[in-house]
Formats: structure tokens, sequence, C-alpha cells
């Protein structure tokens, strides 16, 4: 059974949560403190963490960023607030998807599988385990593992599949709509800026200079094109 962790301050809406997830199957910890929920989550095994914006003691930006460093499990942000700002600044701090309140149970339910299904998908172990070599990029795919001049660069699950699919691809130029619905799905609900968003996350980690990018090159007004050869 897979083990979530629910971080939400309003007992109520954290235990509709749990009813619903665990009417699916799951396992549900819940915890209504920022602070105490972090460390939870750092301290104890989870497959997937639904994290609450607005929190007493830490808020939800703070908590993910601590996460991911040292967890790449899927993180899943909630919150009342639907300002384009915060999606922006959440799926930046790591998150992989921002799920806006009020939301149906079942849409729910609906995004914790497909990002736990895409997540087993990534890290399965009957997944290759060939090394795809671009310049000083090392990628891993069966091991999700990227390096960079051989240190480990450590890429959350959306930004490890989108530097794969490009880094397998390379020298074709994409839309963001086309990435987005290959890296989080036709059934995803999302905005194209997410994938403007990884994709600068993965500059900052794998480009020398940001703004003139070796690897991950924006073709303007259609789209991304990586440069296998460099």
């Amino acid at each position: 059974m897979k083990k979530v962790l629910i971080i939400e301050d309003d007992r109520g809406i954290a235990e509709l949560e749990r009813d619903y997830l665990e009417a699916n199957g799951f396992t549900v910890d819940i915890s209504t403190d920022g602070m105490a929920g972090e460390k939870t989550a750092l301290e104890h095994s989870f497959d997937l963490i639904l994290l609450d914006i607005m929190l007493p003691g830490q808020d939800g930006f703070q908590i993910c960023r601590h996460i991911r460093e040292h967890k790449n499990i899927p993180i899943l942000l909630v919150s009342a607030r639907q300002e384009d700002i915060d999606k922006i600044r959440g799926l930046g701090l790591g998150a992989d998807d921002y799920i806006a309140k009020p939301f149906s149970p079942n849409e729910l339910v609906a995004r914790v599988k497909a990002h736990l299904s895409r997540y087993e998908q990534l890290t399965s172990k009957e997944s290759r385990s060939d090394i795809l070599h671009c310049g000083e990029l090392a990628i891993d795919e069966g091991a999700h593992r990227v390096f960079l001049r051989d240190k480990e660069i450590l890429l959350p699950n959306k930004e490890f599949e989108l530097l794969l699919f490009l880094a397998k691809n390379p020298g074709i130029v994409f839309s963001k709509e086309l990435l987005f619905n290959r890296v989080w799905g036709t059934e995803a609900m999302g905005e194209t800026a997410t994938v403007s968003v990884h994709v600068n996350r993965i500059r900052e980690k794998i480009e020398t200079s940001s703004s003139h990018p070796r690897y991950i090159e924006t073709v303007w007004g259609a789209g991304y094109r990586f440069h296998g050869d460099t």
C-alpha cells in the first residue's frame, strides 16, 4: 500500500482527503503543523506528500524546499490561493503539481494516482539502465540520476523526465504545449508556464550560464531544443 503524508492545518479538510485516499487503498498520515510535518516527512518514509501552503509554524514553500533537498518523492502543493505567482514559486521550489482549493476529492485522488504512476515508471527497476552522454552530462535513465562532470545533480521527478525527453530527442524543437502533455500527461491540469519554470530550474543546475545555455536552447516563438553535441 502506498503511503501518503498530508500536511494541512485544517483538520476537517485533512480528514476528508484522508478518507478518500484510504477508500482508494492508500495509507495516510496527517500533520496539522508545518514544522512537525516537515520533521515527519524527513524522518519517515512516504510515497507522496500533500502539502498545504498556508501553515502555522512554517509555510508550505519552505517545507517543500527543505524536503526536496533530501527526498525525490512527488510533492503536491494545495492552496486556496490561486495566484499564478504562487503556482510558479511552488513549482520552482521542486513541487510536482499545484492543486487549488476548492477541488473535488475525486480530482485529488486522480492526481495522486497519476503522479505515483509516473514516479514508479521513472524509478522502476525494470527501466533501461543505459546511460545517455551529452557533452559533460551523463543521464542514467534506469537509476534516475544525472551527473555533470562526474558530480551528481539532484533533479526532482518532473525536471528529470523533462531533461531526459529533450536529451533523447536532440536537435528537435518542442513547443511548451507538447512538452507539457508529454511530461505531465494529457490528463494533467496546469499551464504551459510550468514548462518554462522547470526548464529554468534545470538550467540553474546544469548550465554554466543560464543566460547562455549550452544544452537547452530557447527557440523564441516555438519552444525548446536540446543540443546533444556540446
